[in-house]
């Protein structure tokens, strides 16, 4: 008979004493257990004391989490968090630098359980910690010649500690200090610092920045581009990407009208700079990131990737504003640009005398112009540009493509107005459609995405990226229009080829723009009608009735293929990321399915880890048979959680939670697709369940095209009926047959 779901086996430690298995009954009050553990080894006072895990994250146990002891775990009896929290407060203040040191790590340490967290920051522990970095670091700076290792070690379990009790969310970032503020900008302003300290004191910046406004506004006048910038040309990947980080948040927490100043508040400074410093810091930031950061001689790790990633969004944000700004057609500024189009184009060497006669003469010039310009309205080309998106971006970018690449520019202008009329390609027209397709592609005015690391180093390699490609681009629009031999008609279909040949060749990261625009050579129109008719063929091929049958009949052989593939890396196992509404951060935990497909281990990791975790460095164990359900999506628990459904809509995409016993869950949010296709669909075939996600659809589709083509290999070039042949009479006598008796 098994035991009953509330009793837990469970191993119990207290230091000099031999370990106790205990059954612990979940139904009874926690002081009530631990006045029996207590009364077990002759402990009085049980209120002082408090069960935590025995593993390295030395965890509490609460009436909260008490439901996530599972049989077999090993327990600690230790000192109550209250307790614990007024000891150390006491030991912090000690006069002793060991005594001090030693409190202070324990302190960083236990500060990332939020019990202990709790407790701490009741006895304003916060408050002592902050006036400890703004005078007591002061207090020892005369003791750093001779102490300097000691130093160093106390600043960054000081720092340590206080990341890891802001991260909890208790107390508010607004509370701090312009002196906290000052001293911890000057951590990262010094030339020389401590790595840890350098990078503790990033972080807090990018959080101080990211939760509050006014903080943000404090921040910023302490940080410069000057302080930032030796910190990207170093080594640590770690320490850069804590840089990239605070001026990401600073730029996202920027206001508008800062963000708009010519790019410089994002590569340059973030306040007051003389122009032609900004101009300058603006080109050196982005060709650090570049040189230092993308084309190091080093992989990049997935956090990088995503603080690049974002950069990337934010920057191409910034196009935001003229993409949703209409044309004023009576503004004249604005129409000058057009005037300027039109010059550059056909260097109008003189303007008709301002008479009656020759001002109809003009506007009759204007207005043949601005046809062969490819404009919709002849007359007010001025009104092509008052739908938003793309708005006025459509016309900055003519205008730069018409200064910066003037000879391309002309050609195809006048290229298109010698063509007939059915088969030019309207160059104002394709603009303001290439521009709202480009801005549809890179995700313009969507804020970033808290997992995505997809970025394009390409970006990086020049300061207006994105007029640039706008140009590679109208330039592929116009060859492919000629390619296609399209008219009038086919404007559309020229839109969605050439849309299809930018994804195609973003989709292989070229690592500059020459690069790219090499890539789109190789996409020819042949090329993409090449690739459509394959993969139409490959479809055609396969929907005759005989194949049909056989694809029918060997589908559940591929599908279970599949199954063993999914639960292949169920057991081989993924590192999932904790993410944190207050702050990205570098923690993780990892799970894998037990080998004969009964258990998921689960644990938290310090790091992320270089290959497989080992069953036995996990410390929870979840039975497959207790799992009830597998959901996804907002149906999660910590996507109803309040603020989880603020996150964007690729966080909601990739979270899934295993439910099981009462009320009891296990919350994912995967790495990537890919991942979240592999993890659910495994979590199906486990429950019994068909696997739906796309990447089994896909995989169907492929292992099924696959093993017919294999099979068919003897009936090349040989028609496949659609009906069976009929059978033959039976002969009138069988004189043929050979008696082998």
């Amino acid at each position: 008979m098994p035991p009953p779901s509330d009793i837990v086996k469970v191993a119990i430690e207290w230091p000099g004493a031999y370990p106790k298995l205990m059954e612990i009954d979940q139904k009874k009050p926690l002081s009530a257990i631990i006045k029996e553990v207590c009364d077990g080894w002759s402990l009085a006072n049980h209120e002082y004391f408090a069960l935590q895990h025995a593993d390295s994250s030395n965890f509490y146990i609460t009436e909260k989490n008490r439901n996530e002891i599972k049989n077999g775990t090993i327990l600690r009896l230790t000192t109550s968090p209250a307790q614990n929290a007024q000891q150390l407060h006491e030991r912090i203040q000690s006069s002793s630098m060991d005594a001090k040191l030693e409190a202070l790590k324990d302190l960083a340490s236990l500060s990332r359980d939020v019990t202990f967290a709790q407790e701490f920051i009741n006895l304003d522990g916060i408050s002592l910690l902050t006036q400890m970095v703004e005078s007591g670091t002061e207090r020892y700076q005369k003791l750093q010649k001779i102490m300097k290792p000691c130093f160093g070690d106390m600043l960054s379990f000081t720092l340590t500690a206080f990341v890891e009790l802001m991260d909890h969310g208790i107390v508010s970032w607004d509370t701090f200090s312009v002196a906290f503020i000052k001293k911890i900008a000057s951590f990262v302003n010094k030339s020389a610092i401590d790595i840890s300290i350098l990078q503790r004191s990033l972080a807090i910046l990018e959080s101080m920045v990211l939760n509050s406004h006014d903080l943000y506004q404090k921040v910023a006048q302490e940080i410069t581009i000057g302080q930032l910038i030796p910190h990207l040309q170093g080594t640590d990947q770690e320490i850069q990407t804590y840089t990239i980080a605070v001026i990401n948040a600073l730029f996202l927490k920027a206001p508008d009208e800062r963000r708009q100043v010519s790019l410089s508040f994002l590569w340059s400074c973030f306040f007051l700079f003389q122009e032609m410093a900004n101009i300058l810091a603006q080109k050196q930031l982005r060709y650090i990131i570049l040189t230092h950061v993308i084309r190091a001689q080093r992989a990049i790790n997935n956090e990088m990737a995503h603080q690049l990633y974002v950069l990337q969004v934010l920057t191409f944000n910034l196009l935001e504003d003229r993409m949703m700004t209409k044309m004023d057609p009576q503004d004249q500024a604005q129409r000058d640009i057009i005037f300027e189009l039109r010059r550059i184009a056909f260097d109008a060497e003189s303007e008709p005398n301002n008479s009656s006669g020759s001002m109809e003469k003009r506007k009759s010039m204007y207005t043949r112009d601005y046809k062969k310009l490819g404009f919709i309205n002849h007359v007010n080309p001025a009104m092509d540009f008052t739908q938003t998106p793309p708005g006025m971006l459509a016309l900055d970018n003519m205008l730069y493509f018409a200064k910066h690449h003037q000879d391309a520019y002309i050609r195809i202008v006048l290229e298109n107005s010698s063509r007939e009329d059915k088969h030019e390609c309207p160059f104002g027209r394709s603009s303001i459609e290439l521009t709202k397709m480009l801005c549809e592609i890179l995700k313009v005015g969507e804020l970033p995405s808290e997992t995505c690391n997809d970025f394009h180093p390409m970006f990086f390699t020049h300061d207006r990226s994105f007029e640039e490609f706008f140009c590679i681009c109208i330039q592929l629009l116009n060859k492919t229009w000629k390619e296609m031999r399209a008219t009038s008609e086919d404007f559309n279909k020229v839109m969605q080829v050439v849309k299809e040949q930018v994804m195609r060749a973003l989709t292989t990261k070229p690592s500059s723009l020459d690069q790219f625009k090499s890539k789109l050579q190789n996409l020819s129109y042949t090329e993409i009608l090449k690739i459509r008719q394959s993969e139409r063929m490959n479809q055609e091929d396969f929907q005759s009735r005989p194949i049909l049958e056989l694809k029918e009949k060997i589908q559940p052989e591929i599908l279970e293929l599949i199954k063993q593939q999914r639960l292949n890396r169920l057991v081989e196992g993924t590192c999932f990321r904790k993410l944190n509404a207050r702050r990205r951060q570098d923690k993780f935990w990892y799970c894998r399915l037990s080998p004969n497909h009964k258990v998921l281990h689960y644990g938290d990791l310090e790091e992320s880890p270089q290959g497989e975790v080992p069953h036995d460095s996990l410390q929870d164990k979840l039975p497959v048979a207790d799992i009830k359900a597998v959901v996804t999506g907002k149906d999660c628990p910590h996507m109803k959680e309040k603020g989880a459904l603020k996150q964007n809509k690729e966080v909601l995409e990739l979270a899934f939670s295993i439910l099981y016993d009462s009320n009891c869950q296990l919350n994912f949010i995967a790495p990537d697709k890919h991942e979240y296709c592999i993890w659910t669909d495994g979590l199906n075939a486990l429950l019994g369940k068909d696997m739906m996600s796309d990447l089994t659809r896909n995989d169907l589709d492929t292992l099924l095209s696959m093993e017919i083509k294999l099979r068919l290999l003897d009936l090349e070039n040989i028609q496949i009926p659609d009906a069976p042949p009929p059978i033959p009479k039976e002969p009138s006598n069988y004189d043929f047959v050979y008696d082998c008796n």
